[in-house]
């Protein structure tokens, strides 16, 4: 690891003037997507901005809107009661990411800007569009059996990883962040690129903004909702697909859908062609599995992940009927 300097932030300014002021500074919170990309010569930053510090712990209310704090650790976000009430989905996806040890240590704010476990971006040694732009996408011959099937592109096949985020997607979170230009709310389906010619270029905020925490608003009364993911393993692993799904059925018919996807696409990949096809149709197994569908219409899987496919309509219709079942 290459040598690099320290600086503890004593406010959301002082944090983002010095990362503004220094492309090579990157922001600390819990550390554990960034210091194992350091380990790798991934990540080479010549400065680290502890930001541990900063008033962004806490969970709180305004109104019917519920605010969770960039640096709230994973494992305090899952057990809050307010969360595990109104949003079973968010505390479900949660708990199905990484270990109690590394939930206890991972933020809010750094699930979200969490780089991609692509075995081509994490080795240095190799090509890698997202790591070093123009050098090609090895994946895309190579290993790619857990890579994206959806909005991918000829330069760049890597999934994101979170399941927090996947969770956040169907629940139209907006993502708090603060630059030069002060604070502001970005609803989370605009936070992450389309992965087009610059896989290189993940968030569309500015550069040295810094997350600052989220807001989640109220469900339509009556909605239930889940997640659901499948790995390889049974636990401390990636997802190799996965389902966030809110729904409100009245009189046997869809009135309120969400849907988004995970371990498909280079972010929290959310299902509109799906929920679409299924406002105000019957909350049926057959009406789900026609949307997905149609959702997975637009796949374009590779030689040895077209597996997830299948993987996906068939999770979508098992969390449908599930929170269908529940009531």
């Amino acid at each position: 690891m290459r040598e690099f300097a320290y600086a503890r932030a004593r406010s959301v300014d002082a944090a983002v003037a010095l990362v503004a002021d220094n492309p090579g500074a990157r922001y600390l919170g819990g550390g554990t997507n960034l210091v194992d990309l350091m380990k790798l010569g991934v990540e080479r930053p010549d400065l680290l901005v502890d930001v541990t510090g900063l008033p962004m712990h806490e969970v709180t209310e305004d109104g019917d809107t519920l605010h969770v704090g960039a640096l709230v650790r994973n494992s305090d976000l899952a057990a809050h009661p307010l969360v595990r009430e109104r949003y079973p989905v968010l505390s479900q996806a949660v708990l199905a990411g990484a270990s109690g040890q590394l939930r206890n240590v991972a933020t809010t704010g750094g699930n979200l800007v969490q780089r991609t476990r692509c075995g081509y971006f994490t080795d240095a040694t190799k090509p890698c569009n997202k790591r070093m732009p123009g050098s090609g996408c090895p994946a895309i011959e190579g290993e790619h059996h857990n890579l994206a099937i959806l909005g991918a592109s000829d330069h760049c096949v890597a999934t994101h990883p979170s399941d927090l985020a996947v969770a956040l997607a169907a629940l139209d979170a907006r993502v708090g962040v603060q630059d030069l230009a002060g604070p502001q709310e970005i609803p989370l389906a605009d936070f992450y690129r389309p992965v087009g010619d610059r896989p290189d270029l993940e968030l569309t905020v500015r550069d040295g903004a810094l997350v600052t925490g989220v807001a989640l608003p109220p469900l339509p009364a009556g909605a239930r909702s889940a997640y659901r993911k499948v790995r390889e393993r049974a636990s401390y692993a990636f997802a190799i697909g996965s389902v966030a799904a809110v729904l409100k059925v009245d009189d046997g018919r869809v009135r309120d859908v969400r849907i988004a996807l995970g371990a498909v696409a280079s972010h929290p990949w959310r299902a509109r062609v799906a929920e679409r096809a299924l406002v105000d149709a019957p909350a049926t197994p057959p009406a789900f599995e026609a949307a997905a569908e149609a959702e997975l219409a637009a796949a374009r899987p590779l030689r040895d992940n077209a597996y997830k496919v299948p993987l996906i309509r068939n999770l979508v219709v098992a969390v449908l009927s599930e929170l269908v079942g529940d009531r």
